[in-house]
């Protein structure tokens, strides 16, 4: 409504008023004063409660005069709905610029995983309650659910005792260790030690503070990250701190280990909380881990979603000359599209491919596990698939027109879905040189 029509009822209404008397008996001349104040309605030394009364009449006359939609609710003034819809795009406008900030923002997570997944255990396999079948304890342990976080999470039960993976692995020279880790709230500084070690025999149940030779360990405390590199003798070599980042209790974690011959990376929210040069004895070889807890330091946690992957592969080479990249360093929520920040590193050496190579051209093709229904797996693929093309022209610069993106879904399995590792396996995505 025009604002001066809006004015003039709210002067005829205030006119029609008697002369208030107040307590102390002075009569005051309300239409003379309704003159002045409508004649400058700002000024400040106005009779406040005339004030007051216009502000109630023209709130109420807005009452009176509300559009109404089809469905008979109230909508608000032309005004209000474009500030509003000004509110609506500047927060879609922050929420793009803060997606984009959150990626470049973990430009330190420079490792790139390779094309090879050595395990991937997330527990799956294993009954709430019991103990997980490929794994073994001098102590206490089982599996849980829990109410912050999807899937089955191992409880480290105990503040001292080792959890010992039963299976070998062969770990190469360069790998990358991810998981996730629950601290508990209460009982001492650690929430876990890591140990990497090589043995000729299995010795599960010897309660060596530091098992195997030639071992790696990584401290995962409340207040800082400590590693200790042994050697063959089982003694120290050298050791390593940082206050950088450390995990927090009662959340869940994402700690990424890059192991590159004798130098160890740590990685956590964001950062590169550890970069030793010489932190693995020389001539070390890895063949198994476990997690230790010491007595009166510990606080026990719980642990899901281990993958180990080897690292660093070829990608010019696999993209230009064999004309595929399989990647398993493009990373998603369970169910979700949008890429993590933790793809940093394999997108920034897949742009820079495309960069060195202005005339090659792409299509980005997202694959599923067979976990859920064929046509959501194979909707969330394409959405992912989509979502890698968006990010590398959005982060990266590279030219729109230069990619393509597809998703299949679960068709096309590089490996069977019967184990964890294998679906991990089929959860992937390809580059394909066109």
């Amino acid at each position: 409504m025009n604002p001066k029509i809006k004015l003039f009822i709210a002067v005829i209404f205030l006119l029609s008023l008697p002369v208030v008397t107040l307590n102390c008996q002075i009569k005051v001349d309300v239409k003379k004063k309704v003159v002045n104040q409508t004649n400058n309605r700002a000024n400040k030394n106005a009779d406040q409660g005339i004030s007051k009364g216009l502000d109630a009449a023209e709130n109420g006359i807005k009452g009176i005069f509300k559009k109404k939609d089809n469905s008979g609710n109230d909508q608000k003034s032309d005004t209000a709905s474009k500030s509003g819809d000004n509110k609506g795009q500047a927060s879609e406008n922050k929420s793009a610029k803060e997606e984009k900030t959150q990626l470049q923002a973990f430009s330190k997570y420079d490792f790139v995983p390779g094309d090879q997944v050595l395990l991937y255990e997330d527990f799956s396999q294993d009954a709430v309650g019991d103990f997980p079948m490929l794994w073994t304890t001098d102590v206490a342990g089982e599996i849980n659910s829990l109410n912050i976080a999807p899937g089955n999470w191992f409880n480290l039960n105990s503040t001292e005792g080792t959890y010992w993976f039963m299976k070998d692995i062969d770990f190469p020279k360069n790998f990358i260790l991810e998981m996730d880790i629950v601290p508990k709230a209460t009982g001492g500084r650690i929430a876990a030690n890591l140990v990497f070690f090589g043995e000729a025999s299995h010795s599960e149940m010897d309660k060596n503070g530091n098992p195997g030779t030639c071992g790696l360990q990584i401290e995962m405390e409340k207040a800082q990250w400590l590693t200790r590199g042994y050697t063959k003798g089982n003694s120290t070599f050298l050791t390593g701190s940082s206050t950088i980042n450390p995990v927090e209790p009662e959340k869940v974690n994402h700690v990424i280990v890059w192991v590159q011959n004798r130098r160890v990376r740590v990685y956590h929210k964001g950062a590169k909380v550890l970069d030793i040069p010489t932190n693995i004895y020389d001539g070390s070889k890895f063949t198994r881990f476990c997690f230790k807890l010491y007595r009166g330091a510990s606080c026990g946690s719980y642990i899901s979603n281990i993958k180990i992957t080897n690292a660093a592969p070829d990608m010019r080479s696999k993209l230009l000359t064999e004309g595929k990249l399989v990647s398993y360093g493009i990373y998603f929520d369970v169910n979700k599209d949008v890429v993590k920040p933790e793809s940093y590193g394999t997108l920034k050496e897949i742009a820079a491919v495309l960069t060195e190579n202005p005339d090659v051209r792409i299509k980005i093709v997202g694959y599923t596990d067979s976990d859920g229904a064929d046509a959501s797996n194979l909707d969330l693929s394409k959405r992912r698939g989509a979502s890698v093309k968006n990010e590398l022209v959005k982060t990266f610069g590279i030219d729109a027109s230069r990619l393509e993106s597809d998703g299949l879904g679960e068709n096309q399995p590089v490996a069977p879905n019967d184990t964890p590792s294998n679906k991990a396996l089929n959860r992937r995505v390809e580059f394909i040189k066109l």
